[in-house]
């Protein structure tokens, strides 16, 4: 291994372990700081503020992550900066297909909005199914994905402050939700999956993509996404290990299917699930040894639907709480800053 790639790699082991998760040690980190500048041509920049278009704000509180000012220029790239503001990404009930309506738009116009909004979900998971959406029809975009594209900056337009606070906390139990939309292509009839996991009460990774295979019932679609989400979760359950903070419990992933629960459950194939891929089946091995723990949550409570499908603007804002967006204003920071 390259000296330079050994010692970041030490570098982000210590940073996560120490600081992030055990506490505070002034000495440890300055000594460790002091042999990196011995080691290698070294720049201490202080604590993060900005960083490839990501603003970072620490205080004692804990982080507030957002992309204010790239959200304000790409809103200013595309002439939207006076538009008028949407209340929610895609409007419910919206279904695309690749013939759409309208004329053909150029494409190089279409992709470059849809690559500006996919950076924008780095920090905006609110707008992220809408985001995958339109990127299925780069090819030859027509107008009415072009509609849905701006109405996605349109959305950004009034909530361009909002960001992620990841406040200091104690609690590093991971808990997960998974969703599935039922047939939400109209091209292929292929599902979303949709997934998010908490390490206390914001969310700090996710994921919507459609399915590989079609589903034929609900409970599959939704066994398909469990299977998913169940396959990260074991990632991030050897992740932890690494980082010296074992699971000491089932990681916990909530779905609002009870017939996929049971299918994950019970090693019996029906007739509803014996021409399932076997590869999905996993799921039940990790079950079994108490690696996860699939629980039922009721469909308004299930966090991961704004993931798999189009939402009224209230189910929106509810589940933008939910993940931990928020505006700026609205967390506890009061712009103090942090000193290791």
């Amino acid at each position: 291994m390259k000296k330079s790639l050994q010692g970041r790699i030490i570098f982000v082991c210590l940073y996560v372990d120490d600081i992030l998760f055990t506490g505070d040690d002034p000495t440890m980190i300055q000594d460790f700081k002091q042999s990196m500048v011995k080691e290698f041509e070294m720049t201490d920049l202080g604590l993060m503020a900005y960083f490839l278009g990501l603003e970072v704000k620490q205080c004692s509180d804990g982080i507030f992550i957002s992309q204010t000012k790239y959200a304000t220029e790409v809103l200013k790239k595309f002439a939207m900066e006076n538009c008028c503001p949407a209340d929610n990404p895609v409007e419910y009930g919206t279904k695309l297909t690749k013939e759409g309506e309208g004329d053909l738009v150029n494409p190089t116009y279409y992709k470059s909005i849809v690559g500006c909004l996919r950076y924008l979900t780095c920090t905006r998971l609110d707008i992220l199914y809408g985001v995958g959406l339109i990127s299925r029809y780069m090819e030859k975009p027509r107008s009415s994905h072009l509609k849905i594209a701006k109405r996605i900056l349109r959305f950004v337009k009034g909530t361009t402050s909002y960001g992620l606070f990841y406040s200091s906390l104690q609690n590093l139990e991971i808990i997960g939700y998974s969703d599935s939309d039922w047939v939400g292509s109209l091209e292929d009839r292929k599902c979303t999956t949709g997934f998010v996991f908490f390490m206390g009460e914001t969310a700090f990774t996710w994921t919507s993509k459609k399915q590989s295979i079609v589903a034929l019932s609900t409970c599959e679609a939704e066994y398909i996404a469990a299977a998913s989400c169940v396959c990260h979760a074991i990632w991030l359950k050897k992740l932890m290990e690494d980082l010296q903070q074992k699971q000491s419990k089932a990681i916990r992933i909530f779905v609002d299917n009870k017939s996929a629960i049971a299918l994950a459950k019970n090693p019996v194939h029906h007739k509803r699930s014996k021409h399932i891929d076997t590869r999905f089946h996993f799921i039940r091995e990790h079950i079994k040894e108490g690696d996860v723990e699939l629980v039922h949550v009721k469909t308004h409570e299930q966090i991961a639907d704004i993931f798999t499908k189009p939402l009224k603007t209230d189910a929106l804002c509810y589940l933008q709480k939910k993940l931990g967006i928020m505006k700026m204003d609205e967390t506890s920071l009061r712009g103090e800053n942090v000193s290791y």
